[in-house]
């Protein structure tokens, strides 16, 4: 074993003992839990862009893209478009001719100004619609084919039945080896009055949604390292690999 295949092997070890110290896991839902109170993920920025998600997350979704090395990266939610130059600057770095496209009900104008204007959105592309509305659903297909391998992250509407339909809608578009990420199934392990103006909670959510989809669909597998390594994460059960074509 040489000394690169030495270090893998501790880091391997790492993980699952810290996976395994209940102490641990506690203390991190614990972290979750009180930082979410301040809204935390919206602290970050990335090539001046706002960013809205937890750092340790943004880390494992670059790992999956370096592993993956996708032509396309979907995601369904834009925001302040942080996330989609996140990717779009990964693929750059990849080299290639890959691309992101983004999907949001409601893309605010000076947040679409920002991202146009930057110098990674020759990589972007963004629609305007529902993710679930069959002709965005159709659009987004259309401009999927022909490439591939294709990530697929979910970030948009956080209700159980949003999500579903978006899973059922999006996931054929995943290629095996490739991930599907579902953020936000941490609000399933948050106090339910955590978000009394919103339409979800526990009991309806991305995680609820995640969980009924594997029942019906089996080209998919939680992928339980990504989490254990994390151990900070607001996707428990929200990392999700094609195992099939």
């Amino acid at each position: 074993m040489n000394e690169i295949e030495k270090f893998s092997q501790e880091v391997k070890g790492n993980i699952k003992k810290a996976s395994l110290d209940q102490a641990v896991r506690g203390l991190s839902n614990v972290w979750i839990r009180e930082t979410v109170r301040y809204k935390y993920a919206y602290n970050f920025t990335w090539m001046g862009r706002p960013l809205i998600q937890f750092p340790q997350d943004m880390v494992a979704v670059q790992e999956i893209i370096w592993r993956v090395k996708p032509q396309l990266v979907i995601e369904t939610g834009i925001a302040h478009g942080g996330s989609l130059v996140y990717y779009a600057s990964l693929l750059e770095l990849l080299g290639g001719e890959g691309l992101v496209l983004g999907i949001d009900i409601d893309i605010r104008q000076h947040n679409r100004l920002e991202i146009e204007k930057h110098p990674m959105a020759k990589r972007i592309k963004m629609i305007q619609g529902s993710s679930v509305d069959e002709e965005i659903v159709a659009e987004v297909h259309s401009f999927a084919k022909g490439k591939s391998p294709i990530v697929v992250v979910l970030d948009s509407n956080h209700t159980h039945e949003h999500v579903l339909a978006e899973l059922r809608a999006y996931s054929s578009l995943v290629t095996k080896d490739s991930f599907l990420v579902v953020f936000d199934t941490v609000i399933e392990d948050l106090p339910d009055d955590f978000f009394p103006d919103r339409p979800w909670s526990k009991g309806n959510n991305p995680k609820t949604a995640v969980w009924e989809f594997l029942k019906t669909n089996n080209r998919f597998e939680i992928d339980q390292e990504i989490e254990n390594k994390l151990l900070i994460t607001v996707a428990p059960d929200g990392y999700l690999k094609c195992i099939k074509d």
